[in-house]
């Protein structure tokens, strides 16, 4: 199915060069879910960008940071344990498994 003219006559159209194989896969996939090749592939586009909306470098310190507190309140898991605490535990596992001998 493809788009023989732009839906809107102030949209831009954008020239893309495919091989055939993709060309017939996007058609199909476009088909499946009852759209057009164009506003399949406006979709895939639009997907695409916002997967990657995310994934900006970081630019600045402050922005590592907000991405580390981010992450923290998605996984609502609390504050990790301070290195002596860390070393406790590992202490701790070493002596059980010693023989005491």
């Amino acid at each position: 199915m493809y788009d023989v003219y732009s839906p809107d006559p102030l949209m831009p159209r954008i020239h893309l060069v495919v091989s055939e194989p993709d060309r017939a896969r996007y058609a199909a996939a476009a088909h499946r879910e009852g759209l057009t090749l164009s506003a399949w592939l406006r979709a895939a586009a639009a997907d695409r960008l916002d997967r990657r909306a995310d994934a900006e470098p970081f630019r600045t310190e402050d922005d590592v940071w907000r991405f580390f507190a981010d992450r923290d309140a998605e996984t609502d898991c609390g504050t990790e344990p301070e290195w002596e605490q860390h070393l406790a535990v590992m202490r701790a596992s070493r002596k059980r498994g010693a023989t005491g001998t």
